[in-house]
């Protein structure tokens, strides 16, 4: 096609402009899947301390070389914990919708032409030259990014939240792998203990020295720890299967911890200041808080969006006789019938339900909090009572086994003896468990106003 020549430094102009642009335009890359297999190893992973959202990591040296203290645990949860990755990528999202909420709309640019049939009356080509902008896309760009921004920070805190609930679980399944593995020490030991007694009761048995109701008791024994030993097997498979799932680690990835469980003891003092401050020590609910500032500008944002949409351009044409003209368009929209409405009851039903979402959270924190506490002061005087009586048991069972190998006891009061040493031990074990979950998820509902506000500063 063959242009006129006054058009031509236009046009070149256009398409020299787009051109431009288009040299500045992003590219596809591609991404290709993973296998998600894990670490074959804590040993090859690195952590950064600098990242870490707690002081008490962030000064800590992470070393797996010798094991995995539990702060080291904590520390590699952050890290390299999957779900974690997922939130962060949620973070990346909500800030590249930020980073769009606050560009300017483009310009629209239209050009067309005319051709005239017949070419005899003196005629030429007619075309046509505009730029228009959507003046509406203007007016509430400042509401979309002050809404994108206050989303950005609710994701921002709402990972925080994560991490903090992360180093929890971390520290709650380290302890968890620690008791089940020295509790499945004492079954096994309790296991050996009772070999050579249900020798004796199947050798009796078998003999017809022994009916079958007599040695109901000693197989049953036998049964019993067995059955212990198993369940408390699967259990530990589950916890070493959760705890590697934590840390990002191969299902076939050594376990290697080391050093005591993390100990916390909150105490009423920290307990009160948390609740008294409560709406800026915990990152859930200042996430929320952010969500409700982001509602409030959605809703401004409709209630703008009421007023008639504004599209403002300039044209420059020439008709088919040759006359150039220049002049300006202004479309409107006739609020008649939309008004935008529907968006401003449903921005405004949002509101309310984040409003009520943010105070019923608030309400059941304070009640988890006051319940925890009373569920560690119960604990506390039950594990007291609990130790004394397991020790007890325990010096029974021992005096009982070295009369039993004297041949000073008979064997079914003997294995009554040990049952309810084994049955008071693994009820200790469990209610240590029950008060370090307790205390831990105390202690993660207390929050830090000072760290919460200096990790944001560096997000």
């Amino acid at each position: 096609m063959i242009l006129h020549a006054c058009l031509r430094p236009s046009l070149r102009a256009s398409l020299l402009a787009a051109a431009t642009l288009l040299c500045g335009c992003a590219t596809y890359h591609a991404l290709p899947l993973g296998h998600g297999e894990g670490a074959a190893s804590a040993e090859r992973l690195s952590v950064p301390a600098s990242t870490m959202p707690l002081p008490e990591l962030a000064s800590h040296r992470f070393d797996p070389a010798d094991g995995l203290d539990v702060t080291e645990v904590a520390m590699l949860a952050v890290a390299n914990s999957p779900d974690l990755k997922v939130q962060r990528d949620a973070l990346g999202v909500a800030r590249a919708q930020a980073f769009a909420a606050g560009l300017l709309p483009d310009p629209q640019l239209s050009f067309g032409e005319d051709f005239p049939q017949h070419s005899s009356d003196g005629s030429t080509t007619a075309y046509n030259l505009g730029i228009s902008a959507d003046v509406s896309a203007l007016l509430l760009r400042s509401t979309r990014k002050r809404a994108a921004n206050a989303q950005a920070e609710q994701v921002n805190l709402d990972l925080l939240w994560a991490e903090w609930q992360t180093i929890a679980q971390a520290r709650l399944l380290f302890e968890q792998v620690q008791s089940l593995r020295a509790q499945q020490v004492g079954l096994d030991a309790e296991l050996r203990a009772l070999a050579p007694v249900d020798q004796a009761v199947q050798a009796a048995l078998h003999a017809g020295n022994l009916s079958y109701d007599g040695a109901s008791a000693g197989l049953n024994a036998m049964a019993d720890a067995r059955q212990r030993a198993a369940d408390n097997a699967v259990a530990l498979h589950q916890a070493e299967s959760d705890l590697r799932q934590l840390l990002g680690l191969a299902p076939t990835a050594p376990l290697d911890l080391v050093g005591a469980p993390y100990q916390v003891d909150p105490d009423v003092t920290q307990l009160q200041a948390a609740l008294a401050d409560l709406p800026r020590r915990r990152p859930d609910l200042l996430a929320l808080q952010a969500g409700y500032r982001a509602q409030e500008a959605q809703l401004r944002g409709a209630i703008l969006a009421q007023f008639p949409a504004i599209t403002l351009g300039l044209d420059h044409a020439r008709d088919n006789t040759g006359i150039k003209s220049s002049g300006f368009t202004i479309g409107i929209t006739l609020p008649l019938f939309d008004r935008n409405r529907g968006n401003i009851a449903i921005e405004k039903a949002t509101r309310q339900q984040l409003k009520d979402d943010y105070e019923a959270r608030l309400l059941a924190t304070r009640n988890d909090m006051q319940r925890l506490a009373a569920d560690l002061q119960t604990l506390d005087a039950r594990q007291a009572t609990q130790v004394a009586h397991a020790q007890r048991l325990d010096a029974a069972r021992d005096a009982a086994e070295q009369a039993w190998n004297k041949g000073l006891l008979d064997w079914p009061t003997y294995l009554s003896i040990r049952a309810n040493a084994l049955a008071a031990d693994s009820d200790l074990l469990t209610l240590r468990q029950a008060r370090a979950t307790a205390a831990i998820a105390l202690e993660a509902l207390l929050g830090r106003t000072d760290f919460v506000m200096q990790r944001m500063s560096k997000r």
